[in-house]
């Protein structure tokens, strides 16, 4: 078959992504390559310094050498004032006695003159170029000649005496420390090579275990899917990495966690929409062969509609109660709220109303959201009880928390829906539809979402045959605390707190 045509030349071709093991070898290798190269400018480096410091320093004891020869040469014409250059250097060069590796040369009419009769001396004054480079030095010289085996350095210096001219040569065979030098270098190559070698293969095992919770985390983020949020990294050790590792899974603990309760509300809540809109669907399609019952029809559909509507105010609620805007804080007194809500409660239904205790401080709150949230709770008691039974409203203040709750005489709450009823669309065992009598199950969840919006919580105690108790806690603000006298007007709480016969989710402390 004919090959493909080729791709347009707008279509941009993708590499596939890298893999985070191959990513970390190739990380690894360039580490290697980068330290390596840096130890071999190191030592290239620390050789050229070694070679500037023994030229600087051989330059300074050949002066030393110079200025010695000088000093001898002084001496002599101080005693003889007619003595020629050629006695006097033959006089001074065996009073000279230089250093190890150090000479001291003159060079007179083309005649170079020295005491020590050495193979390097013979073969330096056989070199022309020496020669030729001595006879036109006119003033202190600094200069080197470089052997196959190393440099020699020398110091040339104009000396004249009763107008003979010559030239005084001070001369160091470095050759012997260039060698050890170069040894050393050597010595410091193999070292360090041993060294990186083993540095690099610890390097290398230890980068690789770092970089192993880097690769979970790179390969459990690719994995993770709408459909599968179980993964999660395995945590060694307690440092930065294990705390990397701890912290995100924590955070997929909360991505878990809020993706199945987005799961679960979108069902819910479409179930809970479901119901009334088939209804109304149903006697719309009736409606066309019984025109009599027009005016039933609309009765029946605005009741569901408004049903469908307080449905969506309350998704709406709950959904606000996340935002930092949600609630307009004020300080409110907690026993006049105590009464309002007191008052506003009695007349929903035929109960025996009583107030138990109010709370003597001021609280800073939301008065409209939290009498929504106790309105809840009242709505929720008259539910659960009947005409004649006892439905009490009180409040009160202990240890910088205020305590409001709704206590009733009703049926009570089985132990199994305790939890569950503060969950979306949850309600009463006996209860799988929607219903006006018995609402779509948001009231509790509402009154989660304002309590909690106020750093609160909701504590419930509750037995079968006798009642229960939801008490709304939520702390006192620095500002009510601040406020003159505020301390004085407070009084102790007519209930003591005690634990709660079941414990759970949202089931804490309660106050009796």
């Amino acid at each position: 078959p004919p090959p493909p045509p080729p791709p347009p030349p707008f279509l941009m071709i993708r590499r596939p992504p890298r893999s985070t093991h191959s990513t970390g070898r190739r990380q690894r290798q360039m580490c290697i390559r980068d330290s390596t190269c840096t130890v071999l400018i190191s030592v290239v480096v620390t050789r050229q310094i070694f070679c500037n410091l023994l030229k600087s320093k051989t330059q300074e004891v050949l002066v030393a050498e110079v200025s010695k020869f000088d000093r001898l040469v002084e001496q002599k014409l101080a005693d003889n004032q007619s003595v020629q250059l050629e006695d006097i250097v033959k006089e001074v060069l065996p009073l000279h006695v230089p250093a190890r590796d150090k000479y001291i040369l003159a060079l007179i009419e083309g005649q170079i003159f020295n005491y020590h009769q050495l193979p390097l001396l013979e073969e330096i004054a056989e070199n022309s170029t020496l020669r030729e480079e001595w006879t036109k030095v006119s003033s202190l010289t600094y200069g080197e000649s470089i052997a196959s085996d190393g440099p020699l350095y020398y110091v040339a210096k104009p000396i004249e005496i009763n107008g003979v001219g010559g030239v005084v040569i001070a001369l160091r065979d470095a050759r012997a420390d260039y060698q050890t030098g170069n040894e050393t270098v050597i010595i410091v190559i193999k070292v360090a090579t041993i060294v990186s070698i083993l540095f690099f293969a610890v390097a290398w095992i230890t980068a690789g275990r770092v970089l192993s919770p880097l690769r979970h985390v790179t390969e459990t983020a690719r994995l993770i899917s709408q459909t599968d949020m179980s993964r999660r990294i395995p945590v060694r050790g307690n440092d930065e990495i294990a705390e990397l590792s701890t912290t995100f899974n924590e955070m997929l603990n909360r991505l878990s966690s809020a993706f199945e309760s987005q799961q679960e509300f979108l069902k819910d809540a479409g179930h809970e929409l479901r119901t009334p809109i088939t209804v109304i669907q149903g006697h719309l399609e009736v409606l066309r062969y019984c025109p009599e019952k027009q005016q039933e029809t609309i009765d029946l559909v605005t009741d569901e509609l408004g049903q469908m509507n307080r449905l969506v105010n309350d998704l709406l609620l709950i959904a606000k109660a996340e935002q930092p805007n949600f609630l307009s804080i004020k300080l409110e007194e907690l026993d006049w709220f105590t009464e309002e809500l007191y008052f506003k409660s009695r007349a929903l239904a035929k109960r025996n109303w009583r107030i138990e205790s109010k709370g003597l401080s001021p609280v800073a709150i939301d008065s409209g959201r939290l009498t929504q949230a106790v309105m809840n709770l009242v709505q929720n008691a008259i539910r659960h009880t009947q005409e004649g039974d006892t439905i009490t409203i009180g409040s009160a203040v202990r240890d910088e928390y205020a305590y409001l709750w709704v206590r009733d005489t009703g049926e009570g709450i089985a132990p199994e829906d305790r939890e569950r009823i503060f969950e979306r669309f949850a309600r009463a065992s006996h209860s799988d539809r929607y219903s006006p009598e018995e609402g779509a199950g948001l009231g509790l969840s509402i009154v989660e979402a304002i309590v909690t919006a106020h750093n609160g919580w909701v504590e419930l105690d509750s037995e079968l045959g006798v009642g229960s108790t939801f008490t709304i806690v939520f702390p006192i603000s620095q500002e009510a605390t601040d406020e003159p006298n505020s301390d004085r007007r407070r009084q102790s709480p007519r209930r003591g707190v005690y634990q709660s016969r079941t414990r759970g989710k949202r089931i804490h402390n309660s106050c009796r």
